[in-house]
């Protein structure tokens, strides 16, 4: 979506003037003359003459994870993405008046699930994997996040969920400089990912790990598309300490933390998640998709799970409300020992008033 509530946000990317006209077709900057095309839903305002030392693969392998990432449907927020989604509404407090970015929102599902929440929401990542949901319903674009298309001070809260695990250091320190420059004064960001750190409960989030080793061992299930995830995962921030410190060179005080020991949470993506997967992704007769020679079986058996689960839980019946009761068990991972320490976190920061 493209609205006239994005235009006053923005910014030329390649010389970060704000005197920019906004045609039919393009955003064109008025100092630099670089003009920065509307495509189907986005604005692509990657910055021009920028050579980084540092590409996602998500960007450079686009076109090869698009059929893996399976990323155009949205189902309703469940399971461990609703445990995200759940705990950044809470720590950030959205409201109607708010003025939200979702920096490296992926396809933007977490986006779509809050938009209602605020006065204007903005989805903002360098590959353009969109959601259907995301390209109809929220402003969108595509730039790098070291060199955010937005004027100073314009968004009253930001989130990133799962991207500071992908970055070096250098690439951190730009990221979240870039993120404080573009918040108000006064303005809060939710950061979720993880370090190297083990959790106090640690023996109890192997135990369900070792359970769904055995069934991999039976051959019932693999997890070949979460190592696709994550394959790419750098933790370059190794300790809470270097976490902090990240944020304290950005000039971002925290005001918030909660960790995620993930108990509940191992069990159900281990264990019961899989199972059910395996169950609703087996072949049936009359099925119509055909599998990619570039995807494993099980992946291709984790796409049709989730194809064919997504349309159950978009009627809202019995599966939909028995997964919901399952995402709760799992926030209590948080609710109960948030306050112990572990690899995983959200934090939330804030820039300072002036």
């Amino acid at each position: 979506m493209i609205s006239d509530a994005l235009f006053p946000l923005l910014r030329c990317p390649s010389c970060t003037s704000t005197n920019l006209v906004n045609h039919a077709d393009a955003v064109l900057c008025q100092d630099c003359h670089v003009s920065y095309p509307k495509q189907s839903g986005y604005i692509d305002l990657m910055p021009r003459g920028v050579d980084y030392d540092y590409v996602s693969k998500y960007v450079s392998e686009e076109e090869q994870l698009a059929e893996e990432l399976d990323y155009r449907d949205l189902a309703p927020p469940v399971l461990a993405a609703g445990v995200r989604n759940k705990t950044t509404v809470r720590l950030l407090d959205l409201n109607a008046n708010d003025v939200c970015l979702d920096n490296g929102c992926g396809n933007g599902r977490f986006a779509v699930w809050n938009a209602h929440l605020v006065k204007t929401m903005v989805g903002n990542d360098p590959a353009t994997m969109f959601a259907d949901a995301a390209i109809d319903s929220i402003e969108l674009t595509k730039a790098d996040s070291r060199n955010l298309p937005f004027a100073d001070n314009v968004f009253d809260k930001a989130f990133s969920l799962d991207v500071l695990e992908h970055f070096p250091i250098d690439v951190i320190d730009a990221y979240l400089a870039e993120q404080a420059r573009v918040l108000k004064p006064g303005g809060r960001f939710l950061a979720m990912s993880n370090t190297r750190e083990k959790s106090s409960l640690q023996p109890f989030v192997d135990a369900s790990r070792w359970i769904g080793k055995q069934f991999v061992k039976a051959g019932v299930y693999d997890f070949e598309r979460e190592k696709l995830r994550k394959s790419d995962h750098i933790k370059a921030l190794e300790t809470w300490e270097e976490v902090l410190a990240a944020f304290e060179r950005a000039g971002l005080n925290p005001v918030k933390v909660v960790f995620w020991n993930s108990v509940f949470t191992s069990f159900v993506e281990h264990v019961l998640m899989k199972l059910g997967e395996a169950w609703a992704g087996r072949n049936k007769q009359g099925d119509k998709r055909v599998k990619s020679a570039a995807i494993s079986d099980g992946t291709d058996r984790e796409i049709r799970a989730r194809r064919r689960l997504r349309g159950q839980l978009d009627r809202k019946g019995g599966l939909y409300y028995v997964l919901n009761g399952i995402t709760w068990m799992m926030e209590l991972d948080l609710r109960l020992f948030g306050s112990l320490h572990s690899g995983s976190y959200f934090i939330v920061v804030e820039k300072p008033r002036q």
